[in-house]
């Protein structure tokens, strides 16, 4: 932890601040525990460049407004998280930015709206909460020939199951306070991109506005960086298992998981994913979603994502509130969805605190 940094000289402090020589000026600036971290996290995901933030909505905002500005227009999958749906649907309309929300698995969509005026796409896969995959690679194309920049938000995927990179994506956005630290304790975001936008756009930006992680939280993230690839292999073998579950439950209308068969984007998601990620979204019947929420013993009931800790939610009154009823029901977002956070707990253990939580329902 450190705020400020001592110079031998006012001659070594002039040249710091004009570039002349490298170095440390203040924390909101730079700290070298923040650096390990952007280091790995671009070591990482195959970038050139990472810049840090307080949180991921500062990772999603920032990318953003580092380049916009008025008079310019986005295009993005309707299908986000509410936060995000905000920033698109209120935030950025007020700055003059105009933006098109459109329905991001169909393709034919991205070529109506993306045109010469589009300064940049944005697009959420698999999306919270009802999973819905984006072709990146397909989408990228398009908007690469009128030079918009592509921002991927891979925080439901993390860097393990998908490198948006790789598939023609020009940045990419992280809640470090999911997978990334995996264990509920620390906020934090990564933007990743190429040196030059770092360097051009995203760095002046974001040290003029100040949306800096603590060195604390970027040394507890880079602890869970240590173990995250072996900690998704479990969060993912256990939530395909209870997607098979979830199926065959007579309490349950609709499972929503990517490496399920039944997905209509299935192809896509082994395509773009290594595996299904650590999420699981259900729809129960007979609007019972508070009575089984209530009944789980091992779940806790938590809006948090990629914790160890399996965690339940319901989007409708939760993580999509903000959007309003006529945005939920455009996203699919019924009173009756629930997502599941799978976390590293025995199978057998979770499988039967669900069971148990189902047979309230009878």
């Amino acid at each position: 932890m450190n705020s400020g940094y001592v110079f031998q000289s006012a001659e070594e402090a002039k040249a710091r601040f004009a570039g002349e020589t490298e170095g440390y000026l203040y924390s909101r600036y730079g700290n070298p525990t923040v650096s390990m971290f952007e280091d790995r996290m671009a070591l990482n995901e195959g970038s050139e460049a990472c810049f840090a933030t307080a949180s991921g909505m500062a990772a999603m905002f920032s990318a953003l407004m580092c380049f916009l500005k008025t008079g310019d227009e986005v295009v993005a999958s309707w299908s986000l998280f509410g936060s995000c749906y905000h920033v698109f649907d209120q935030i950025l309309p007020r700055y003059g930015i105009k933006t098109h929300l459109i329905e991001g698995t169909n393709i034919e969509e991205w070529k109506k709206y993306i045109n010469k005026n589009t300064k940049c796409v944005f697009i959420e896969t698999p999306s919270n909460p009802t999973m819905e995959i984006v072709d990146i690679e397909a989408v990228s194309k398009i908007a690469h020939q009128y030079e918009a920049k592509v921002i991927v938000d891979n925080i439901f995927a993390s860097p393990v199951l998908q490198k948006p990179i790789s598939l023609g994506a020009d940045i990419v956005i992280y809640s470090g306070t999911k997978h990334i630290d995996g264990q509920g304790r620390s906020m934090g975001g990564a933007i990743m991109s190429s040196k030059k936008f770092y360097e051009e756009s995203l760095k002046p930006f974001v040290r003029h506005t100040g949306p800096s992680i603590s060195p604390f939280n970027a040394w507890i993230l880079l602890k869970g960086i240590e173990t995250l690839d072996i900690r998704m292999e479990k969060h993912c073998s256990n939530a395909l298992q209870i997607s098979n579950y979830l199926i065959s439950n007579k309490n349950v209308e609709k499972t929503i998981y990517p490496f399920l068969t039944n997905h209509p984007n299935y192809e896509l998601a082994k395509k773009q994913m290594l595996k299904g990620g650590s999420v699981v979204t259900f729809t129960v019947k007979n609007n019972n979603a508070f009575n089984f929420m209530n009944n789980l013993k091992l779940f806790d009931i938590s809006n948090n994502i990629g914790d160890t800790k399996s965690l339940v939610t319901h989007p409708a009154t939760t993580t999509h509130r903000v959007i309003g009823e006529e945005g939920r029901k455009k996203l699919n977002i019924t009173d009756n969805m629930i997502r599941l956070s799978i976390g590293l707990e025995d199978i057998n253990d979770l499988i039967e605190d669900l069971d148990s939580a189902f047979k309230h329902l009878e």
